[in-house]
Protein backbone atom coordinates (compact mmCIF):
# COMPACT_ATOMS: atom_id res chain seq x y z
CA UNK A 1 0.00 0.00 0.00
CA UNK A 2 1.22 3.55 -0.47
CA UNK A 3 0.16 5.97 1.50
CA UNK A 4 0.79 10.13 0.87
CA UNK A 5 0.59 12.02 4.31
CA UNK A 6 0.49 16.23 4.03
CA UNK A 7 0.15 18.48 6.72
CA UNK A 8 1.03 21.70 7.83
CA UNK A 9 4.44 22.33 9.61
CA UNK A 10 3.66 20.88 13.16
CA UNK A 11 0.50 19.17 12.08
CA UNK A 12 1.08 15.94 13.25
CA UNK A 13 1.89 14.36 9.91
CA UNK A 14 5.20 12.76 10.77
CA UNK A 15 3.63 11.25 14.18
CA UNK A 16 0.66 10.02 11.74
CA UNK A 17 3.48 8.20 9.90
CA UNK A 18 5.39 6.84 12.77
CA UNK A 19 2.12 5.31 13.87
CA UNK A 20 1.10 3.98 10.64
CA UNK A 21 4.46 2.67 10.08
CA UNK A 22 4.41 0.72 14.02
CA UNK A 23 0.71 -0.65 13.22
CA UNK A 24 1.77 -2.13 10.04
CA UNK A 25 3.99 -4.86 12.11
CA UNK A 26 6.49 -4.45 9.22
CA UNK A 27 10.05 -3.98 9.74
CA UNK A 28 10.13 -0.70 9.06
CA UNK A 29 13.68 1.77 7.28
CA UNK A 30 13.08 5.43 7.77
CA UNK A 31 14.54 7.42 4.78
CA UNK A 32 14.87 11.06 5.77
CA UNK A 33 15.83 13.95 3.55
CA UNK A 34 16.27 16.84 5.45
CA UNK A 35 20.10 18.01 5.58
CA UNK A 36 21.54 19.60 8.86
CA UNK A 37 22.55 22.94 7.56
CA UNK A 38 22.22 24.78 10.54
CA UNK A 39 21.08 24.91 14.48
CA UNK A 40 17.54 24.79 14.14
CA UNK A 41 17.47 21.89 11.57
CA UNK A 42 19.65 19.67 13.84
CA UNK A 43 17.40 20.39 16.74
CA UNK A 44 14.55 19.46 14.79
CA UNK A 45 16.39 16.10 13.34
CA UNK A 46 17.13 15.30 16.78
CA UNK A 47 13.64 15.98 17.82
CA UNK A 48 12.59 13.37 15.00
CA UNK A 49 15.21 10.93 16.11
CA UNK A 50 14.12 10.45 19.60
CA UNK A 51 10.42 9.99 18.82
CA UNK A 52 11.35 6.79 16.60
CA UNK A 53 11.78 3.25 17.49
CA UNK A 54 15.19 2.41 17.86
CA UNK A 55 15.37 -0.65 16.10
CA UNK A 56 13.70 1.13 13.20
CA UNK A 57 16.66 1.18 10.06
CA UNK A 58 17.37 4.79 8.80
CA UNK A 59 18.76 5.74 5.57
CA UNK A 60 19.74 9.44 5.03
CA UNK A 61 19.27 10.68 1.67
CA UNK A 62 18.79 14.23 0.15
CA UNK A 63 18.94 13.40 -3.07
CA UNK A 64 18.35 10.38 -5.11
CA UNK A 65 15.01 9.04 -3.61
CA UNK A 66 13.40 6.66 -5.83
CA UNK A 67 17.30 4.50 -5.78
CA UNK A 68 16.48 4.53 -2.56
CA UNK A 69 13.24 3.46 -2.18
CA UNK A 70 13.76 0.86 -4.85
CA UNK A 71 17.24 -0.88 -3.19
CA UNK A 72 15.35 -1.13 0.39
CA UNK A 73 11.29 -1.71 -0.78
CA UNK A 74 10.38 -5.59 -0.31
CA UNK A 75 7.43 -7.24 0.46
CA UNK A 76 6.86 -7.59 4.27
CA UNK A 77 8.74 -4.14 4.81
CA UNK A 78 7.35 -0.78 5.41
CA UNK A 79 9.55 2.11 4.12
CA UNK A 80 8.67 5.75 5.43
CA UNK A 81 10.37 8.66 3.63
CA UNK A 82 9.93 12.25 5.62
CA UNK A 83 9.68 14.20 4.12
CA UNK A 84 9.70 15.17 0.55
CA UNK A 85 9.30 18.61 0.20
CA UNK A 86 12.59 18.94 1.75
CA UNK A 87 13.90 16.30 -1.05
CA UNK A 88 12.38 19.17 -3.37
CA UNK A 89 14.18 21.81 -1.74
CA UNK A 90 17.41 19.97 -1.86
CA UNK A 91 16.72 19.07 -5.72
CA UNK A 92 15.67 22.89 -6.48
CA UNK A 93 18.74 23.72 -4.92
CA UNK A 94 21.34 21.09 -6.32
CA UNK A 95 23.25 22.85 -8.66
CA UNK A 96 22.97 20.58 -11.69
CA UNK A 97 19.77 22.21 -12.50
CA UNK A 98 18.53 18.80 -14.51
CA UNK A 99 18.56 16.74 -11.52
CA UNK A 100 15.11 17.97 -10.17
CA UNK A 101 13.59 16.85 -13.55
CA UNK A 102 15.57 13.54 -13.47
CA UNK A 103 14.68 12.39 -9.76
CA UNK A 104 10.89 13.86 -9.96
CA UNK A 105 10.66 11.31 -12.81
CA UNK A 106 12.91 8.73 -11.44
CA UNK A 107 10.41 8.27 -8.49
CA UNK A 108 7.04 8.77 -10.31
CA UNK A 109 8.04 6.54 -12.48
CA UNK A 110 9.43 3.83 -9.70
CA UNK A 111 6.76 4.17 -7.41
CA UNK A 112 3.37 2.34 -8.56
CA UNK A 113 6.10 -0.62 -8.82
CA UNK A 114 7.76 -1.16 -5.09
CA UNK A 115 6.25 -3.97 -3.16
CA UNK A 116 6.02 -3.47 0.58
CA UNK A 117 4.06 -0.93 2.57
CA UNK A 118 5.05 2.52 1.63
CA UNK A 119 4.61 6.03 3.92
CA UNK A 120 5.25 9.65 1.83
CA UNK A 121 4.83 12.31 4.76
CA UNK A 122 5.37 16.01 3.04
CA UNK A 123 4.20 19.80 3.30
CA UNK A 124 1.35 21.02 1.97
CA UNK A 125 2.71 24.65 1.04
CA UNK A 126 -0.08 26.27 -1.08
CA UNK A 127 -3.05 26.73 1.36
CA UNK A 128 -1.94 30.32 2.04
CA UNK A 129 -0.66 33.25 -0.09
CA UNK A 130 1.47 32.99 -3.11
CA UNK A 131 4.61 33.70 -2.21
CA UNK A 132 6.52 37.11 -3.48
CA UNK A 133 10.56 35.51 -4.41
CA UNK A 134 10.69 33.38 -7.64
CA UNK A 135 12.50 30.59 -5.92
CA UNK A 136 9.62 30.77 -3.14
CA UNK A 137 6.39 30.30 -5.79
CA UNK A 138 8.55 27.86 -8.08
CA UNK A 139 8.44 25.83 -4.69
CA UNK A 140 5.08 26.20 -4.25
CA UNK A 141 4.62 25.03 -8.04
CA UNK A 142 6.97 21.87 -8.11
CA UNK A 143 5.25 20.91 -4.61
CA UNK A 144 1.91 21.22 -5.83
CA UNK A 145 2.38 19.09 -8.87
CA UNK A 146 4.10 16.82 -7.11
CA UNK A 147 1.56 15.59 -4.42
CA UNK A 148 -1.19 16.04 -6.94
CA UNK A 149 0.79 13.13 -9.12
CA UNK A 150 1.86 11.31 -5.89
CA UNK A 151 -2.38 11.59 -4.67
CA UNK A 152 -3.21 10.06 -8.11
CA UNK A 153 -0.90 6.50 -7.68
CA UNK A 154 -1.27 6.33 -4.02
CA UNK A 155 -3.80 3.70 -2.41
CA UNK A 156 -4.18 6.87 0.69
CA UNK A 157 -3.90 10.09 0.82
CA UNK A 158 -4.46 12.05 4.31
CA UNK A 159 -4.54 15.57 4.79
CA UNK A 160 -3.18 16.40 8.96
CA UNK A 161 -4.56 19.20 10.20
CA UNK A 162 -3.96 20.23 14.42
CA UNK A 163 -3.09 16.37 14.85
CA UNK A 164 -5.94 15.19 13.30
CA UNK A 165 -5.96 13.22 9.88
CA UNK A 166 -8.33 13.74 7.18
CA UNK A 167 -8.71 11.11 4.60
CA UNK A 168 -9.11 12.40 1.13
CA UNK A 169 -8.84 9.17 -0.20
CA UNK A 170 -8.76 5.14 0.64
CA UNK A 171 -9.03 3.41 3.81
CA UNK A 172 -10.09 5.05 7.49
CA UNK A 173 -7.04 5.95 9.85
CA UNK A 174 -7.53 3.49 12.81
CA UNK A 175 -7.55 6.44 15.64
Amino acid sequence: MKNLILGGVRSGKSRLAERLAIRSGLPVTYIATATAQDEVMQARIAAHCAHRPAHWKLVEEPLQLASVLERHAAPGRCLLVDCLTLWLTNLLLAENTTLLDTERKALLDRLPLLPGEIILVSNETNMGVIPPGELSRRYCDEAGSLHQTLARCCDRVILTVAGLPHVLKGEPVDE
